[in-house]
């Protein structure tokens, strides 16, 4: 495809890229200390990164946007829209615009998503060979547990926005990320590639949700918190990304936000960039 064509067919969803990559250029430079100079009582990078973040706003509300691939709406939810998106990118200190409580309420309406992501996986063994669902039993034995207490202390940070609640959820996150992470790899091991696929696919659903959710608990985490939160996941980011489907990700970050499929898909692919970043 000509990317100069696509430029002009798709104006919104160049310009998004850009705003986007201005953001996480201005967010890297800011955590390497690198300022380009004051503005006001600000920084250079700070006010282009404060910039472009307000442009996205205002791009994500045009009423004219179309329908998605695949027959997703894109709704009204636009401001949801442009809140993950930011969720999702290294945040630049000072720059977040939403309080704890609203990325609190974010990560809460992301449970029903995770619970039910995890009622799939839990149905999925009886659909494999002997041998390999209880290979994906073996695999996923710890998703009930960890979810529910993920949920449970989700919910007490929405109720009560204090550091030490704050810590609980991103000791949980970070658990939960890595039973996901684990589960993963023990899936690829599957021989048979009909069972492979399916196992990877269930797994991957939740592999969403909790990556999402990862993504916010980082927004509103300190860089020393962020580094500690990274320092205890050991399987890393960059070894389990093959196994889990990009389009499965953005359709469900797309129906879960009611936006375009192509905004959902841009996200995503910020997100895996900010958590290889924050060395995830």
């Amino acid at each position: 495809m000509n990317p100069i064509a696509n430029i002009w067919r798709h104006p919104k969803t160049s310009m998004a890229g850009v705003l986007i990559a201005i953001i996480t250029v201005a967010g890297v430079l800011t955590q390497q200390g690198v300022t380009l100079g004051t503005a006001g009582s600000g920084t250079v990078v700070t006010l282009a990164g404060a910039l472009a973040t307000a442009l996205l706003g205002l791009l994500a509300r045009d009423p004219d946007a179309k329908s998605a691939p695949g027959g997703l709406p894109s709704t009204q939810k636009t401001g949801a829209a442009a809140l993950i998106l930011l969720m999702m990118l290294s945040p630049l200190p000072g720059l977040s615009g939403c309080s704890a409580k609203s990325v609190a309420q974010d990560i809460v309406n992301w449970t029903p998503a995770l619970q039910g992501a995890v009622a799939t996986v839990d149905s999925t063994a009886a659909l494999l060979d002997p041998a390999d669902g209880a290979l994906f039993a073996a695999a996923t034995a710890g998703f009930d547990a960890a979810s529910n207490l993920l949920v449970a202390q989700a919910k007490a940070y929405l109720a009560n926005p204090t550091a030490s609640v704050l810590a609980q959820l991103q000791t949980q996150i970070v658990t939960l990320q890595q039973q996901v992470n684990a589960s993963l790899l023990a899936a690829a091991k599957i021989v048979n590639p009909a069972s492979q696929q399916h196992a990877l696919n269930a797994i991957g659903a939740v592999a969403t949700v909790v990556n999402a959710i990862l993504a916010l608990v980082q927004s509103i985490s300190s860089k020393a918190a962020v580094a500690h939160m990274a320092a205890q996941a050991q399987i890393k980011q960059a070894v389990v990304q093959p196994y889990v489907g990009s389009a499965q990700a953005a359709r469900m970050v797309a129906a879960h936000y009611g936006e375009p499929f192509e905004q959902a898909q841009l996200q995503v692919a910020e997100a895996e960039n900010a958590a290889l970043q924050a060395g995830f």
